[in-house]
């Protein structure tokens, strides 16, 4: 997967216990049941998004641009591992929602159809990667290369995090990035992976699950006592 740069206060993010009210409100958690003043904003601009894009509005992309471009080159850097590639994926993603927009029809908010465009385009693009290298070591037998060490020879806890993110499975790898490290709600990332809202929570508690398991120091019980 890469070295993915993540700056994120893992040993936070990471815990089991649940999170307090504030942190992340779900729709259902707004007090007194009545519409959230911002939620309803955004909902607005998004539709105005749409209809401006579906009518040719270069302005319209500038604005989808200005909005969420820097947060989808991280997502698309996370999950593709370089700088470069991710720059490419928005940028091919961004030409596939004009050659698509015809299609949108609404069954998801515009910006979460765009995030599930560059979601797909950078495991397109991860893949061909994958490839490339798989023929590329069939081409010519490559020297053995040594893992760098980190110095004093300890790896850092970045460094051990992200090879602990890549032992996991693809979907709980994305899940965990979509959530812990890009902020959306369960909602929208069921709609990006075109899971389940309940799935999007599942693999998240299973993600956690097998990072602590990875991370935390296994801690000495009845077992090393009475091997001794």
């Amino acid at each position: 997967m890469g070295t993915m740069g993540l700056a994120l206060p893992w040993k936070a993010r990471i815990s089991s216990a649940p999170r307090e009210r504030g942190t992340r409100v779900e729709p259902s958690e707004h007090f007194g049941g009545g519409a959230n003043p911002a939620a309803a904003d955004a909902t607005s601009e998004d539709a105005a998004l749409a209809a401006a894009c579906r009518s040719g509005d270069l302005r319209a992309y500038e604005r989808l641009y200005a909005l969420h471009g820097a947060k989808m080159k991280n997502l698309a850097r996370n999950v593709l591992g370089n700088t470069n590639d991710a720059e490419d994926a928005v940028q091919e993603t961004f030409l596939k929602v004009q050659r698509s927009i015809a299609g949108f029809r609404g069954q998801s908010s515009f910006v979460t159809w765009t995030y599930r465009i560059l979601i797909n385009t950078c495991y397109d693009a991860r893949r061909s990667r994958l490839r490339k290298k798989e023929i590329a070591s069939d081409d010519a037998e490559e020297t053995p290369r040594r893992e760098p060490r980190a110095p004093g020879g300890h790896p850092t806890l970045r460094m051990a995090l992200e090879r602990a993110l890549a032992s996991l499975t693809r979907h709980q790898r994305d899940v965990f990035l979509l959530y812990e490290v890009e902020g959306f709600r369960h909602a929208e990332i069921a709609g990006m992976l075109e899971i389940t809202e309940a799935a999007s929570k599942n693999t998240l508690f299973q993600a956690k699950k097998n990072l602590r398991q990875i991370l935390e120091p296994p801690r000495p019980g009845r077992g090393a006592a009475e091997i001794r």
